[in-house]
This record gives C-alpha cells, structure tokens and sequence, in this order.
C-alpha cells in the first residue's frame, strides 16, 4: 500500500462517520508569530479547540503537513523525522473518549 492509498482510507473512514475533510495549512502560520512551524499537526486547529466555530462542522478529518526540528542534528537515520505528515479526526464538542474509541474498531 503507497502512502497516498492510506492517507485516502484514513480519510475516508472518517467521513463515512461524518467527518469533513480539511485540506493542510500552511507550515508557516497566517497571523501567528510565535511557531514558526507546525509541529504536531494541530496549529491550523487552535481556533476551534478553543471554542470558535467551524465553517465545515464540529467533526473534521485531514492529514496535515507538519515539521519537527527539535533532533535536527540527529536527521538522516532512520529513527528522526523532520517533515511528514499527520493524519487526524478531530471533534469540536461533538464526541468524546467513548464514541472516538468506538470508532476505532
């Protein structure tokens, strides 16, 4: 399976429970000084896991570009990462540890 054929099911199984797909931001944050990049793939998120409302819902799914830079010196083995990709499902108040664990069967 290449990585583009399981993003895809990733994405897919969540929104067949609902979930709409986001596309991935910007590794440099619009109108945020302090990260420079996205490291864990939550940044674009902050405003709604704060309380703001999402324009496509409260269940969003995506698979976001992220750099982590913290073992930079250790890059080019195969245990250190710096540029990938984050898969995610993501619930503004809609679900909790119950239905998230369901979902995972």
């Amino acid at each position: 399976m290449t990585a583009r054929e399981l993003r895809r099911l990733y994405i897919e199984f969540f929104k067949e429970k609902g979930h709409k797909e986001t596309a991935s931001a910007s590794l440099l944050p619009e109108n945020d000084p302090s990260v420079l990049f996205t490291t864990a793939g939550m940044h674009p998120l902050i405003p709604y896991l704060l309380g703001e409302r999402h324009p496509l819902g409260r269940r969003l799914v995506n698979a976001q570009k992220c750099v982590r830079t913290g073992d930079i010196d250790e890059v080019g083995d195969d245990f250190h990462l710096t540029f990938f990709e984050m898969l995610g499902n993501w619930s503004f108040g809609d679900y909790f540890k119950a239905e998230s664990n369901a979902m995972s069967h």
